[in-house]
């Protein structure tokens, strides 16, 4: 499993770690990933995700999981957070 936000597409980064003495080595910044389960307003189904804490917030603030999948961008998405948002894009032209 990559550590890689499905929603956000947050994922490791580098920098130093920097001792008392200024000596400094190489460390990775991991995202704070959790798995939630998110539910679609539109379709009535739960899915289960991997996302970063700051996702979840914007999630929460946008509105729900529906209204985020519209104004995110495609090239951030996971596999799977495509296929929803492009299941939840037909449900609302069938609708």
């Amino acid at each position: 499993m990559s550590r890689v936000c499905e929603l956000s597409g947050k994922g490791p980064m580098t920098g130093n770690t920097i001792s008392h003495a200024n000596n400094k080595s190489r460390r990775r910044f991991l995202p704070n990933l959790n798995e939630v389960t998110l539910i679609s307003d539109i379709l009535g189904q739960s899915f289960k995700l991997r996302i970063s804490a700051a996702a979840l917030r914007t999630v929460d603030h946008r509105g729900g999981l529906d209204a985020f999948l519209a104004k995110a961008k495609d090239d951030e998405l996971s596999g799977a957070a495509l296929k929803i948002k492009k299941d939840i894009a037909k449900a609302q032209a069938a609708a």
